[in-house]
């Protein structure tokens, strides 16, 4: 198997973990509080990357040297705030409309990347932004019905995680990917741990069960996402990331008894085709 094809077939393997790490999250925060459980996982996360980013960088000094710190404990503090969110809007809207709405991040990667990282974005990829912001729209439906504050909570964390996804781009100018890692994981860990405390409730034993699934699918997918981009350029692959939008939404349907809407199919089907051309146009332009 040519490298390509095993990358797009492991990213297929990722983004169903990861859509299944997803529908376990809204179940155990629909019965516990968020920032316990985010808490819990990233415990599990921060063994998983200390482990990882030794290996790769040969001990922890070395994986956790940088000269740039504040950014990268933003980069961790910001990707846990963002977990917490989406896993918030999992509760709030359910897995296929807040998957729905998160697929814009692409789009905002795009259009911060002219003021964070000092890229040129062309008036066709502002085009395409714009057609994905509008199928955001059709999926939240402003003015149809009074608008639900709970409807921007997966828009944030899509602004959060293309920040964070800017700021990863940012520190690998002078950082290892096993630095950024480690770094990743255990300031979400630091952050999370008081809040997780005090959060704290009895769990019962059948969710314990499941608090482990979802330790083991967030771990196992970072691995799946390592081989990954270990095997294949991350502008094949990326298409296929795509996918968890279809993965949790079928978890949704099936599994939590939520209902696939026209405008939710029809907005969700313009900011996939608005990120896939973004894309195209990203790889027309380092070619």
């Amino acid at each position: 198997m040519t490298g390509d094809r095993l990358g797009i077939w492991l990213m297929v393997a990722t983004t169903f973990v990861f859509a299944v790490q997803d529908g376990i999250s809204r179940h155990l925060a629909g019965e516990y509080n968020v920032l316990m459980i985010v808490a819990i996982r990233y415990w599990f996360f921060a063994a998983f990357v200390i482990a990882i980013a030794r290996r790769q960088a040969g001990s922890i000094r070395a994986a956790v040297a940088t000269s740039q710190p504040w950014v990268q404990g933003f980069r961790g503090l910001l990707l846990a705030a963002e977990i917490c969110v989406m896993v918030w809007a999992f509760v709030l809207l359910g897995l296929v409309e807040a998957h729905a709405v998160f697929t814009f991040y692409p789009l905002l990667v795009a259009a911060l990347s002219g003021p964070v990282l000092g890229e040129r974005v062309g008036w066709r990829r502002w085009a395409a932004i714009g057609v994905g912001f509008v199928g955001v729209l059709i999926i939240l439906q402003p003015g149809v019905a009074v608008f639900s504050p709970a409807a921007a909570v997966p828009l944030l964390a899509a602004f959060m995680f293309a920040l964070y996804g800017l700021l990863t781009r940012y520190v690998a100018r002078r950082d290892s990917t096993a630095t950024s890692f480690f770094w990743t994981g255990v300031t979400g860990a630091v952050m999370m741990t008081p809040l997780g405390l005090w959060a704290w409730e009895p769990m019962i034993l059948t969710d314990w069960m499941w608090m482990g699934a979802l330790c083991i699918t967030g771990a196992s997918g970072h691995w799946l996402l390592i081989k990954t981009y270990e095997v294949a350029e991350a502008s094949t692959v990326q298409p296929f990331a795509y996918l968890q939008l279809v993965f949790a939404s079928a978890i949704g349907l099936m599994i939590f008894g939520e209902v696939l809407s026209l405008n939710v199919m029809l907005g969700a089907g313009l900011v996939v085709a608005a990120g896939l051309f973004t894309l195209w146009r990203a790889q027309r332009a380092a070619a």
